[in-house]
This record gives structure tokens, C-alpha cells and sequence, in this order.
């Protein structure tokens, strides 16, 4: 790592934690994984380039819409000089994450249409549930009585 230049402002780890709000070790564990870089002391101390904050709330928002951090570090590690994210990049980056969206979002909605069905009955019969056993899978291939988690 470059060594620090006193005359730029840098952000100690605490500083960066307060600003962005997430936590040191959350942090530590994105810079652990290529989220981010830090540079450091001559005391071996991390500090932050204030755009440091900007990546940390692309990261904060892509996992608030659950986006996987492999994910997430697959599209920073997309852009030139691993630059932090332009507006521009978070529209043409989102985009491509839409479909997959859209795709878990049906998955929860029938899900949820199905689970409304199960505490109607209240069975979870392993022959007949829609949850336990979707699209009958264990009647058309399955070998006798199976348990559930087994």
C-alpha cells in the first residue's frame, strides 16, 4: 500500500464508521474482501480517501437490495482504475441487476401466494403441501415417505 501523503485529507477508520454509518468491523471486512483500500501510516494505521464514502454507500444500497458482495465486487472491480461508482455507473450497474430482481421478487410473490394456502390448511402433509413437495416432485420421483429437512 502507498504510504500516506500528510497533505491530502484522509479519514481515520472511526471517521469513515461515524460518516457512513457502518460499522469498523463491517468495514475491516469490506477491505478484507476488495471492496475497499485504505492506505496507511507510517503507524501501520488505516486511513480513507473521502471517496471511500461514496463506494461504501453503493455497497450499503446494492445489499440493502440484495445484491451478493461477490456481486457487488464483480461490478467495482468492473470500472477503470477501480474508480469509485459515478451515477452513471450505478444506472447501467442497476440495470443489470434488475432482471435477477425481477426474477426474486416472482419467486417471493408465488411463494408467498403458496405460503397464504399452507396456513390455511395448516397440514404440511409431505404428500400434498406446496411448499413441502412443489409440483409434486416426491409423488412422480420420489421412493416412499420422506422427511422434511432429511
Amino acid at each position: 500500500m502507498p504510504s500516506v501523503n500528510p497533505g491530502r485529507s484522509l479519514l481515520a477508520i472511526g471517521q469513515l464508521s461515524e460518516r457512513s454509518g457502518v460499522s469498523v468491523s463491517a468495514l475491516r471486512f469490506y477491505e478484507q474482501n476488495g471492496l475497499i483500500a485504505s492506505e496507511r501510516t507510517a503507524g501501520n494505521q488505516r486511513r480513507y480517501r473521502r471517496d471511500v464514502l461514496r463506494r461504501v454507500a453503493f455497497i450499503r444500497t446494492s445489499q440493502r437490495v440484495g445484491i451478493s458482495l461477490a456481486q457487488i465486487r464483480e461490478a467495482l472491480d468492473s470500472l477503470p482504475e477501480r474508480r469509485t461508482p459515478t451515477r452513471a455507473d450505478w444506472v447501467r450497474i442497476s440495470a443489470e441487476w434488475r432482471a435477477e430482481l425481477d426474477a426474486r421478487i416472482a419467486d417471493l410473490q408465488h411463494l408467498r401466494g403458496e405460503l397464504d394456502g399452507c396456513i390455511g390448511c395448516g397440514c404440511l402433509s409431505l404428500t400434498a403441501c406446496a411448499l413441502q413437495n412443489p409440483d409434486d416432485v416426491l409423488g412422480t420421483e420420489g421412493e416412499g415417505p420422506v422427511r422434511w429437512g432429511a
